[in-house]
């Protein structure tokens, strides 16, 4: 079931669907792509959603696009929580998925973790939360969807075990690799995963895993054969200035237009041209 909002485009009024779960289901029934993109504030959550992106992804990735971590690792709960939060105001259409940060999972206690899944959704807003792993984690994501908090699963390149895999590198190269990633997504999906994200895998394993499953299948460096992509918004705008993996498009280089803004600011107040006259109360 859609529920409908009246929009504005360019001044144009129409309806617009709220995307949920089974708005998502749908696409991949109907062979149409899925688009998701991360925010982490307000202003960036207000602009994907106006954009009709159809998944908005509060990503523990904060860590290092925000806050200036090495990893992902140092991200709290209620990082989270504060994040969430901010782009719930802003968002109105996309369905909103959270991260469940490093150590309030995968610690022994289910119950834990079910009570840290409903923080981000009753407390952040957020529709959803995001687990990295596989099988091992089967039976705290069916405890935290049997709370009713639907899960959207990450296999593949997982961030929070970037330690384990000695850095940030492809998954899945080997035939042993490869069989266990497939195995770990049909576990995730009788689990009752909603979607699942695959990250830094090979294209052709991707598109194994997309077929099989009849969820669907989110990629990240993981090729087209997927049922719909993410990526980090700081990437794709060109804002980040640091490492850009391979699998990213840059499509706008928004960083150095910002820069070269604020110098022009820097030297108007330097040489005395700012503000104006008209720029200033009489």
């Amino acid at each position: 079931m859609f529920f409908k909002r009246l929009v504005k485009n360019d001044g144009v009024k129409r309806l617009q669907s709220k995307v949920n779960i089974n708005s998502l289901q749908n696409k991949k029934d109907n062979n149409q792509k899925i688009t998701m993109l991360t925010a982490y504030d307000y202003q960036f959550a207000k602009l994907i959603d106006e954009a009709e992106i159809d998944v908005i992804l509060v990503g523990d990735s904060l860590g290092m696009v925000v806050l200036g971590y090495d990893t992902t690792l140092e991200v709290t709960l209620d990082d989270m929580i504060y994040h969430t939060q901010a782009v719930a105001r802003g968002r109105e259409n996309a369905l909103l998925v959270a991260d469940l940060p490093f150590m309030t999972y995968k610690t022994g206690n289910i119950a834990q973790t079910v009570k840290n899944a409903g923080q981000l959704i009753k407390t952040a807003k957020a529709e959803a939360v995001k687990l990295e792993g596989g099988r091992e984690i089967v039976d705290e994501i069916a405890a935290v969807i049997r709370a009713g908090i639907p899960v959207m699963g990450h296999l593949g390149l997982t961030p929070q075990s970037v330690h384990q895999f000695g850095g940030f590198k492809v998954q899945g190269q080997t035939d042993a690799a490869a069989e266990k990633l497939i195995a770990d997504a049909l576990a995730l999906e009788e689990a009752g995963v909603f979607a699942l994200v695959l990250e830094c895998i090979s294209r052709d394993l991707a598109a194994k895993v997309t077929n099989q499953l009849s969820i669907p299948v989110i990629g990240i460096g993981a090729g087209r054969s997927c049922d719909g992509q993410v990526l980090v918004v700081h990437d794709m705008l060109g804002i980040n200035n640091q490492f850009v993996p391979k699998f990213v498009r840059e499509y706008d280089n928004l960083g150095e237009k910002v820069k070269k803004a604020i110098k022009t600011y820097k030297q108007d107040v330097e040489q005395g041209e700012f503000p104006t006259a008209g720029e200033s109360f009489s």
